[in-house]
This record gives C-alpha cells, sequence and structure tokens, in this order.
C-alpha cells in the first residue's frame, strides 16, 4: 500500500525503485492495460516474478508486459519511454544489459 494512500513507512512495505520509476508510480496501485482497456493491478515484486510478467525485447531495449499486471506497469511507470530505452541500448553496447 503507498504510503500516499496510508501505508506505513516501514521496510516491509516499501520497494527500492529508480526516482522516474518512484515519481511515475506515485500513488498508484492499479493501471489500464494498454491491451484490453482493463483496470489491473502494477506488478508487484514482493510477491510476483518479473518473467511471469514480463520480457525484454530481441535487442534487449524495451520491457514488454506479458500479462494485464506487467502491461499495466509499462504503461504506469512509462518504462518505454525514450530516455529510458536509450539508457538501455547504451548499456546493451557495453555489455551490461538486459540483466540475467
Amino acid at each position: 500500500m503507498p504510503k500516499a494512500q496510508g501505508g506505513k513507512d516501514e521496510e516491509e512495505n516499501l520497494w527500492l525503485s529508480c526516482r522516474l520509476c518512484n515519481e511515475a508510480k506515485s500513488g498508484q496501485t492499479h493501471a489500464p492495460d494498454p491491451q484490453t482497456g482493463q483496470t489491473a493491478p502494477l506488478f508487484n515484486p514482493r510477491t510476483q516474478q518479473w518473467l511471469a510478467h514480463f520480457a525484454w525485447s530481441e535487442d534487449g531495449t524495451l520491457i514488454q508486459g506479458l500479462t494485464p499486471n506487467g502491461r499495466a506497469t509499462v504503461y504506469a511507470l512509462d518504462l518505454i519511454s525514450e530516455f529510458r530505452v536509450r539508457s538501455r541500448a547504451l548499456w546493451v553496447e557495453i555489455g551490461k544489459h538486459p540483466p540475467e
């Protein structure tokens, strides 16, 4: 539960994320699945496995949502913004991306 919605400021309720993701997520817990238009819960890294909801594009620069949760999260956190894709392309170039 996000702090903005009454969640506690305790370790078990927090998750590390980059500034861009944290700002994009804000107090959201759900977002539209762009494929179906239905509202879906955002991916929860504490209870869900990343590989069940996401995959990397062949070139390693795009995060692809595989499920409603994954697609809603990609949309809500803007994980395919131009800045992020360009950054990943540089990381791919130097052999630091995608993560295994």
